[in-house]
């Protein structure tokens, strides 16, 4: 359009005999000049208008929750293109640490109350934000030719050599499990055995590369690896609920749209992502 416009000027300018032709090219350069700078603002101001208008959330989540929060990811972006979702997963208590020590996050998701009942008393979450995500239960796994362990006291068998367990002072995983061997009297035969791991994902990957005889992980870990396969679930008495709680940090930089994605994990179409790999949906 910009274009045409200046092209009918110069035809009349040059037809109808407006100014004369010593005068004219000086004012060609003119009209050039501020017709490039209009239109190299045309390209530039809608650039950094998208830019601007990127609302950018940090999620640091425990790491049993990956496959779940990728998948969701997707969908909540196609209603909110805007939004750019990162994840930053690991153990919930190495996560925990790296929030108290100011790393940034809008968001945090625990495998344990533990974790977000200290941030919480140190008034580190957005008042009224708190809520419970999702359960999980705790299986007892070992490779898929492994024959012989059939319960938690099987692991006292002199055949078993390693255990596989996230590191307790960390890993709600690892605690869950010495309170399961604490419960059935077995902890003290079976300490000797432990071999500790830095998430809950490196006692499926420990396990399943036959690095560790046996392991405990949570039942969804089991649903994405066909090199493992259950050999008990933990009754719910033997430990303490795992439940997911998640909250919106006090510290985060985009409180509105970070509450606006935990409304959306609340909502049906993520609990059927979480359903699908195995977990429970707490409400």
């Amino acid at each position: 359009m910009i274009y045409q416009r200046v092209h009918c000027l110069l035809q009349l300018l040059l037809c109808g005999g407006f100014m004369k032709r010593s005068r004219l090219l000086p004012f060609l350069g003119t009209v050039l000049t501020g017709l490039t700078i209009v239109l190299a603002l045309g390209l530039i101001i809608p650039t950094l208008a998208t830019a601007q208008s990127q609302t950018p959330l940090l999620i640091s989540a425990a790491a049993s929750l990956k496959d779940s929060l990728e998948e969701i990811k997707p969908l909540y972006q196609k209603s909110k293109p805007n939004v750019t979702l990162t994840y930053n997963l690991g153990a919930s208590g190495a996560l925990l640490q790296q929030i108290q020590n100011g790393a940034p996050a809008d968001i945090f998701i625990s495998a344990a109350k533990q974790q977000m009942d200290t941030l919480e008393k140190s008034g580190g979450l957005l008042p009224g934000t708190r809520d419970d995500l999702v359960k999980n239960r705790l299986a007892l796994i070992v490779p898929t030719n492994s024959q012989g362990v059939t319960s938690f006291s099987s692991l006292q068998n002199s055949t078993i050599k390693r255990v596989a367990i996230g590191e307790p002072r960390s890993v709600p995983a690892g605690q869950y499990a010495v309170q399961v061997f604490q419960t059935l009297k077995i902890y003290d035969a079976l300490k000797p055995k432990f071999v500790y791991a830095n998430n809950v994902r490196q006692v499926l990957a420990a396990v399943e590369s036959g690095n560790a005889d046996a392991g405990l992980v949570y039942i969804t870990d089991t649903k994405i690896s066909n090199k493992v396969k259950v050999a008990a679930i933990a009754s719910e008495t033997y430990h303490s609920p795992i439940v997911y709680p998640i909250a919106v940090l006090k510290s985060s930089k985009n409180p509105q749209a970070a509450k606006e994605f935990v409304r959306f994990l609340e909502s049906n179409q993520a609990k059927s992502v979480f359903r699908k790999y195995g977990f429970i949906v707490a409400n």
